[in-house]
């Protein structure tokens, strides 16, 4: 593999095997569970020590790729170091995918050409249900969770931590670091690393929409029983808290959309959300239409393509009651600041998921109808923001210094 383009998760567990061969006493393979269709788990440790690291690659299907990339840099680097005596009593614990079922099905476009429209040609993430960082929210975790949520979850139990990151990648953006806790000095760390590899930083990412951030790029998740924490007081990130871990959560761009970065004063914020949340509205309703029609020719089938854009279609409306002027309760907390990247961060969340449900459906039903849409909102998608890809090499330098930031600065 050259660092032009994506590994599969094959040739990440190949190389990382070459790797335990080429530094037998310092790295070491080993199973640690299997998935629902009985791929191997495989985790890759560098060194020892009393304290423990744990790098979670591929939690979304969609974002495995650069995951295991950064995974197999770091160990390198890392193996390399301990190799020449460099050794600071911490064990680093790299997992290499967490979801090899879902990565599979992302896997036909990762020889490229790297577009927009190859990506979504081939775009697969499954529903909530099935993304082994959700936890149930009953906490029954050992008898209802995926294995691979309980695999990663024992993971967690057995090593306590200090630090767990976990790999994440959005397709339009930039780059951001959500944690679990305040950790002073990463925002100046990631944002230097930033502007060398020239990629902007998500400034006002929809992702921790009403999370504090202490710096441009990064985000505290607030406390579980906050509701501004969402999906996040409900994961596998706030099970290292009760070993008073860190939880890191890295994002890289594929494509760069400057526009992330702005943190000036959108000029007409209130009308840019309206517009945003009703197009969300519309666009998903349009793809159920299409669905419904076709839908007969998919009786007895529930594949985990099919549960997604099922899913997706259903939960239109509460996607952009956070934001939408149109839908928010009178007496609701008020808005953030609406910058331009914090605009423009909604904008894009509000055309790639209707985007998203068209893909996956066109890859179980290639009808007309879907592939238009795919087609017509791909250009739309491109036409709004200009994105520019960022190369291969550059996504995965970017995650693996913002890695390191916390770490060092967690440790400092």
């Amino acid at each position: 593999m050259t660092r032009e383009r994506y590994p599969s998760t094959v040739e990440v567990t190949e190389r990382a095997r070459l790797l335990t061969l080429r530094y037998p006493g310092v790295c070491r393979l080993a199973e640690v569970g299997r998935s629902r269709a009985g791929r191997p788990l495989m985790m890759l440790t560098v060194g020892q020590g009393p304290r423990n690291i744990l790098v979670v690659a591929g939690p979304h299907a969609n974002e495995a790729a650069v995951g295991g990339a950064t995974a197999l840099h770091l160990a390198e680097r890392l193996a390399d170091g301990r190799d020449r005596g460099i050794d600071d009593g911490s064990a680093w614990h790299f997992l290499l995918c967490i979801d090899p079922d879902g990565a599979a099905l992302n896997e036909p476009w990762l020889q490229g050409p790297y577009t927009l429209r190859r990506h979504y040609e081939h775009f697969f993430r499954p529903c909530a249900a099935e993304q082994p960082e959700w936890l149930p929210h009953d906490g029954a975790v050992q008898s209802a969770a995926l294995p691979e949520t309980r695999a990663l979850v024992g993971l967690l139990d057995a090593l306590r931590p200090a630090l767990q990151c976990s790999l994440h990648a959005i397709d339009v953006g930039g780059s951001f670091v959500q944690l679990t806790r305040d950790v002073p000095g990463v925002p100046e760390r990631i944002g230097k690393s930033a502007a060398e590899l020239d990629i902007p930083l998500e400034s006002g990412s929809s992702d921790a929409f009403q999370w504090p951030s202490p710096g441009p790029g990064v985000y505290v998740m607030p406390p579980a029983s906050d509701p501004a924490a969402g999906d996040g007081a409900h994961s596998t990130w706030t099970h290292a808290e009760r070993y008073d871990g860190v939880t890191a959560i890295v994002e890289v761009p594929m494509w760069a959309c400057d526009r992330s970065a702005d943190t000036t004063p959108h000029p007409d914020a209130d009308h840019a959300l309206r517009t945003a949340g009703a197009a969300l509205r519309r666009d998903l309703p349009t793809v159920a239409r299409v669905l419904a029609r076709v839908d007969p020719e998919l009786v007895g089938t529930d594949g985990p393509i099919l549960r997604t854009v099922r899913e997706l279609v259903s939960i239109g409306p509460q996607l952009s009651a956070e934001w939408d002027p149109a839908l928010r309760p009178p007496d609701a907390a008020p808005l953030p600041e609406m910058t331009t990247a914090r605009v423009t961060s909604i904008e894009v969340y509000a055309q790639r998921i209707p985007l998203r449900a068209a893909a996956m459906l066109r890859r179980v039903a290639a009808v007309p109808a879907v592939t238009e849409l795919v087609d017509a909102w791909c250009a739309a998608y491109e036409a709004a923001y200009r994105p520019r890809w960022v190369p291969v090499e550059d996504q995965v330098e970017q995650q693996a210094r913002s890695v390191l930031a916390v770490y060092e600065e967690l440790c400092a």
